[in-house]
């Protein structure tokens, strides 16, 4: 993040936190920007995305180790996660056993909603809900396909027996 950014107080209030969930409005983030956010702030999804080039604002959250989870325009307020660095995986054989927990992980790493990452991996929106509820876990054939989508998107874990 480059230094003087407003965006700094953000990424020092999100650093100094040690919970893996945090909810902020748009108020709090002004006051600890000491600014407005910009309108596409307000309406654009966009706006509020994890990517890593170009965007003063995901650099903040990013660089403190955070995703944007959620964007609720109707209540004004923005939900980060905390991803862990690396997540333990359970393999039964060679394949890997996703849990609720490491398909949000993927999810939000790949900076998708659940929509977005559902139709990448071409089931409903509702199943991808229920993965990460653990409501239900996924196949076999699916385990095998969520490894490789990961393993493209450069999404870290370690094997443990």
């Amino acid at each position: 993040m480059k230094e003087g950014s407003k965006y700094q107080p953000l990424l020092e209030f999100l650093r100094g936190n040690d919970q893996n969930e945090i909810t902020l409005s748009f108020a709090e983030i002004e006051t600890l920007i000491n600014d407005v956010l910009p309108g596409s702030a307000r309406n654009k999804r966009a706006w509020w995305s994890n990517r890593s080039k170009g965007a003063l604002q995901a650099s903040a959250w990013i660089e403190a180790g955070y995703r944007v989870e959620e964007v609720d325009f109707d209540k004004q307020q923005i939900k980060f996660y905390k991803p862990p660095n690396n997540f333990q995986v359970q393999l039964k054989g060679d394949t890997v056993l996703w849990n609720g927990e490491l398909i949000k992980a993927l999810r939000l790493h790949m900076g998708l909603t659940q929509a977005e990452f559902a139709e990448r991996l071409g089931v409903y929106q509702q199943t991808v809900s229920q993965w990460e509820n653990s409501a239900y876990q996924p196949t076999l054939a699916t385990s095998k396909y969520l490894t490789l989508v990961a393993d493209q998107a450069g999404f870290k874990y370690i094997e443990r027996g």
